[in-house]
């Protein structure tokens, strides 16, 4: 007798793919959770690189998703800036919650201007866009312009590039060094090159110094070399400890001052992955020039046709050569 066929049992619903769903969802609320509080840490803004390394637990994708959820809800803002290397380097930033909305919730035109400095970020935007952006009239910007400044909601800043130049920002914001030129202009837009100067002698005294007390040590050349050594950051800590500096430097600015002094031949750089080490060096001669660029003769022009015979160019009828050696 044949057995009665077997009937297959309907799976029942598998809840598996919601259940992916709602801890796929629950963790890409807490990786944003986590970015906006990373963001929070660097207001000037934190690259993605930074963003991967504080997360190492998290994949690229997921990464990614979070970040683009934040930009769609307004929370964070993307910015473009230089990096070290002057190529250019996003950051992601917190957007600030700003009270100043409340006080031009009433005016349409104020609002739309805000929002175009807002947008602008710390490298402002020129009136004429303003204008252009916003379609009103030369006057009536004006008045919008005055009314913003005289509120505290932005402000006029001088562009370096251009001292009739002149950008507007939102109050707060400190301007891009673009604008200003950082931290070797004044407030009034002129280079402080005496400042300059004492930033340039600062930072060779202290390699020099280094240099001078690793040559009293009784270990080999190596030794010597790697204690006469300095990075950017101990010079910076050196000059921000002397006081000379009435504004706050950064590593990027005394690199810049290091690096004149490497031009000059007074320091050698060397690289480690991303951090720069500088070393005083003496130079091979006590002048820069050869004894023969100091003479008229290094830089005469018929110097190919000067003979000792009676040709019309020669060293005993040479008034250059009677002054050099007078002198």
């Amino acid at each position: 007798m044949a057995s009665p066929p077997s009937v297959e049992s309907a799976p029942a619903p598998s809840t598996s793919s919601a259940a992916v769903t709602i801890k796929t969802e629950s963790e890409a609320d807490a990786v944003s959770t986590r970015i906006l509080s990373i963001c929070a840490e660097f207001p000037q803004g934190v690259s993605d690189k930074t963003l991967q390394g504080a997360l190492p637990d998290v994949d690229s994708r997921t990464r990614a998703t979070s970040v683009n959820a934040l930009l769609s809800a307004g929370k964070i803002d993307l910015l473009t800036c230089a990096s070290r290397e002057g190529q250019p380097q996003l950051l992601y930033r917190c957007r600030r919650a700003r009270a100043e909305t409340a006080a031009i919730r009433g005016d349409a035109e104020e609002k739309v201007v805000y929002r175009i400095g807002e947008e602008a970020g710390n490298k402002g935007t020129w009136i004429r866009d303003i204008r252009v952006k916003s379609n009103l009239g030369q006057s009536q910007l004006t008045k919008v312009l005055k009314s913003l400044r005289q509120k505290k909601l932005v402000k006029e800043v001088k562009c370096v590039n251009s001292t009739r130049k002149i950008v507007y920002m939102l109050h707060d914001l400190e301007p891009d060094r673009s604008v200003t030129g950082g931290a070797w202009y004044s407030d009034h837009q002129d280079f402080e090159s005496e400042f300059v100067e004492i930033l340039n002698q600062q930072c060779f005294r202290f390699l020099y110094q280094k240099l001078e007390r690793a040559r009293e040590s009784p270990d080999g050349p190596l030794t010597v070399r790697n204690i006469s050594t300095a990075s950017s950051k101990e010079v910076l800590k050196y000059i921000s400890e002397l006081g000379i500096s009435k504004v706050q430097l950064r590593v990027e600015d005394i690199e810049a001052i290091l690096d004149t002094l490497v031009f000059d031949g007074k320091v050698e750089r060397s690289v480690a992955g991303e951090a720069r080490f500088y070393r005083a060096v003496e130079p091979l001669l006590p002048t820069p020039t050869t004894g023969l660029m100091r003479s008229p003769c290094g830089g005469c022009p018929v110097m190919r046709d000067c003979s000792d015979g009676l040709g019309a160019v020669n060293p005993t009828k040479c008034v250059y050569i009677r002054e050099w050696l007078a002198s």
